[in-house]
């Protein structure tokens, strides 16, 4: 299952989400998204872990206060194909 935690302290790492869901099961992985430029985490990240493992996690993390923040944990949704994840391109005809 593919979890997508969000409202994450700027500092919240990846070990430290690990062992936050490990509590509930064994994680495959996490990946504290961060910005290109910058290498600043930018508050969300995905943690993959069983079916029931995530469930469960879900159920108890959502709304738990870490670093002083409520996160927000739910299932992932897949990101659309058709590019709508709030980018555009660009008309690259003669204009350009």
């Amino acid at each position: 299952m593919n979890i997508y935690v969000s409202n994450l302290g700027f500092q919240v790492n990846e070990e430290d989400l690990k062992s936050l869901f490990a509590e509930f099961g064994d994680v495959s992985s996490v990946k504290v998204i961060t910005d290109r430029e910058t290498g600043r985490s930018r508050g969300f990240a995905f943690v993959e872990m069983s079916d029931q493992g995530g469930a469960e996690a879900i159920k108890k993390l959502d709304g738990r206060q870490v670093d002083g923040r409520a996160i927000s944990v739910s299932v992932a949704k897949p990101k659309p194909s058709n590019g709508g994840s709030g980018s555009f391109s660009r008309d690259r005809g003669n204009r350009w």
